[in-house]
C-alpha cells in the first residue's frame, strides 16, 4: 500500500500576513503595558499597599498584563 504525503509551504502572502499580525499584537501589548505601568506609577505607596502590591512589583505586573492582552 502506498501513501502520499503532500505538504505545502505557506505562501509569501501568508507569511507577510503572519508578520503583520505579530507586529499588531506586539504593539497592542506595548500599549497595554505602558498604560498599566503609568496608571500604577501614578498611585501613592499607600494606594498600592491597599491593592496588595508594592512599587517594586509595578513593572512585573505591567509586563504580565501586557502579555495577557493578546
Amino acid at each position: 500500500m502506498a501513501y502520499v504525503n503532500v505538504t505545502t509551504a505557506p505562501s509569501l502572502a501568508d507569511r507577510f500576513n503572519a508578520v503583520l499580525s505579530m507586529i499588531a499584537t506586539r504593539r497592542k501589548q506595548g500599549r497595554v503595558y505602558r498604560a498599566t505601568f503609568n496608571e500604577l506609577s501614578s498611585l501613592s505607596n499607600r494606594e498600592l499597599a491597599d491593592l496588595g502590591m508594592s512599587r517594586s512589583q509595578i513593572r512585573s505586573i505591567a509586563l504580565e498584563t501586557g502579555r495577557n492582552a493578546a
